[in-house]
């Protein structure tokens, strides 16, 4: 992997906070990767499924409805989902404050792209890109043996503890989860986690968002179109600023928070491992001139060294391997390099290409 990024890195939050009064080149979306408002979507009032996990937990009826989460949409909310409400509070608003720090000091956990461990401004290292209007920080998580501590911020006071319980608590959120997409595709319970590795050998990864102000939202995205590439991700969202859109047919779709609740989505890894009858589905996050916004996502993956296909009892006669195996480091390697393109890299995995 590269060790540096193409171009010298500017941080969207200092732009935005100089006042700029327009979106230079770099972020300006070409006209077609634009976004769209609902305004401009006649007739389009959708919302993604809520699913309590109280009801879904060994329910048959429960199962039926994540399921046909999972086939249509991709994306549901949980709630009920055990994570403490306070802890998510708190732990949304340490990374808001690790966000109004000075940029000096949040330059001292700059990343590189050969890790993305640290604080970030861009995805992929293809030279002279559009970039996203949105800054990140980026850390492993899972297994333990991979954390490296010292470029996890040490400010505001207590973040790194409350990155520990809150990573610790989703980490339980998840294990549920995938039995729970194991039961509803017709599998034992552990059949996802074996093919995921076992719960002691998956990795996770833990990315804070943040979304400046923008003077022109409608010219450019917080973050690209693309699909997840790991199995699935738990989003704790901004309740107070709406961003997440998801690809519903020719439609988007924003997402609104409900209170209290985490989004699950679908990833890449799922998508292959069911044979496609479970959908990463495309998403990006439009962002707006009046609210900063921050979101925390949780990718939970396959361990990365082994290979990853379709799951042999949910093959037949009609509908055979769809997706050629590829282990998961590779696969992430792909993303990294290119950064977010929409449907791309997982169709690169199609038997038939």
């Amino acid at each position: 992997m590269v060790a540096s990024w193409p171009e010298p890195i500017v941080s969207v939050q200092a732009l935005s906070q100089a006042g700029v009064s327009t979106v230079p080149n770099r972020y300006v979306k070409p006209t077609h990767q634009r976004p769209v408002y609902k305004s401009d979507q006649s007739g389009l009032d959708m919302e993604i499924p809520v699913l309590d996990m109280s009801d879904m937990w060994r329910n048959p009826e429960g199962l039926k409805r994540v399921r046909k989460a999972c086939e249509e949409w991709g994306f549901f909310q949980v709630v009920n989902h055990g994570v403490d409400h306070g802890l998510m509070e708190r732990v949304r608003g340490a990374w808001r404050e690790f966000f109004d720090l000075p940029v000096e000091m949040k330059r001292k956990y700059a990343n590189s792209p050969d890790t993305y461990e640290g604080y970030g401004s861009r995805i992929g290292v293809v030279k002279d890109a559009k970039l996203d209007w949105s800054d990140y920080f980026f850390l492993n998580y899972l297994p333990s043996s991979i954390r490296n501590l010292s470029m996890w911020p040490s400010q505001p006071p207590k973040i790194r503890e409350l990155i520990e319980e809150y990573g610790e608590e989703v980490k339980k959120l998840c294990e549920r989860l995938v039995e729970t997409l194991s039961e509803s595709l017709g599998l034992e319970p552990n059949h996802l986690m074996k093919a995921f590795g076992g719960e002691d050998k998956v990795g996770a990864s833990l990315r804070a968002n943040f979304y400046p102000k923008c003077p022109q939202p409608h010219l450019t995205l917080g973050l690209s179109s693309h699909s997840d590439p790991g199995g699935i991700t738990i989003v704790l969202s901004d309740e107070n600023v709406a961003g997440l859109q998801v690809r519903r047919g020719d439609c988007w779709v924003t997402v609104k928070s409900v209170p209290n609740a985490l989004i699950v989505n679908i990833g890449d890894q799922v998508q292959i491992l069911s044979n496609g009858i479970y959908k990463s589905v495309e998403h990006q996050v439009i962002v707006n001139s009046g609210m900063d916004r921050v979101s925390l996502a949780l990718f939970y993956n396959p361990r990365s060294d082994i290979p990853i296909g379709p799951v042999e009892e949910l093959l037949t006669d009609n509908r055979p391997a769809l997706y050629k195996p590829i282990r998961f480091d590779e696969y992430r390697l792909m993303i990294r390099q290119k950064g977010p393109s929409g449907k791309n890299q997982v169709d690169s995995l199609l038997a038939s290409t």
